[in-house]
């Protein structure tokens, strides 16, 4: 008998489908507070004698703008993911058309609601091809952040001899010490090349004739 369950790569394709409804209206409510915010500046910014109320008189219509193509971009970019049944750049597209006919139809013409349609529709398809953000296309999400940091760290690591080379080796001798061991006052780590703690133990043994033990020694 056959395996009625599918496999979790069959899962994991499945579509999800989307409350086109309910995110329509958390969209509407957030640009229509967003709209609102600006027909307030709008009305402080203009001389006229409604006062506080030309916020809603005289540019009532801003935050009707913005309501309307929240809540339309939202409602048709899940509406036709869910019609779709895929979650790609084409959603985006199709619910920036219709968001950007609503403020077409501002004007009454043809030409500018066609125009600003296709040019939000170009805007936001771009948008969400590239991925979404502002920092360029979404990292692969089946490699593990942590071992790509990781390895970005030690692809691009130092040789220890190099460092060494550069900044000084950090030592223990009093006065005077290295700008090294100023930043180890202050909690940064030392730089110290490979059998450093001998050679310190070595200089000390000299200068002050104290034997200091190291990791490698063994205590009788």
């Amino acid at each position: 008998m056959a395996d009625s369950h599918p496999s979790q790569d069959r899962v994991e394709e499945l579509y999800q489908p989307k409350d086109a409804i309910s995110a329509a209206i958390k969209a509407t409510g957030v640009t229509g507070a967003a709209g609102a915010f600006v027909s307030t500046i709008q009305n402080t910014l203009t001389r006229h004698n409604a006062g506080a109320w030309g916020a809603v008189t005289r540019f009532g219509g801003t935050t009707a703008l913005f309501a309307a193509m929240g809540g339309t971009y939202e409602f048709t970019k899940n509406a036709s993911a869910n019609l779709r049944e895929k979650d790609d750049a084409y959603n985006p597209a199709i619910g920036g058309f219709f968001a950007g006919t609503m403020m077409g139809l501002r004007f009454r013409s043809p030409a500018l609601i066609l125009g600003y349609g296709t040019g939000l529709s170009a805007l936001l398809f771009a948008f969400s091809f590239t991925g979404g953000t502002l920092y360029g296309y979404q990292k692969d999400p089946t490699v593990d952040e942590v071992s790509r940091k990781e390895y970005m760290r030690k692809n691009r690591r130092r040789p220890i001899e190099q460092t060494v080379n550069e900044l000084g080796e950090s030592a223990r001798t009093y006065p005077p010490y290295s700008w090294v061991e100023d930043f180890e006052l202050i909690g940064c780590p030392d730089v110290h090349a490979p059998g450093y703690e001998q050679r310190r133990a070595q200089r000390i043994k000299e200068a002050y004739g104290i034997d200091v033990p190291t990791h490698g020694a063994s205590t009788s």
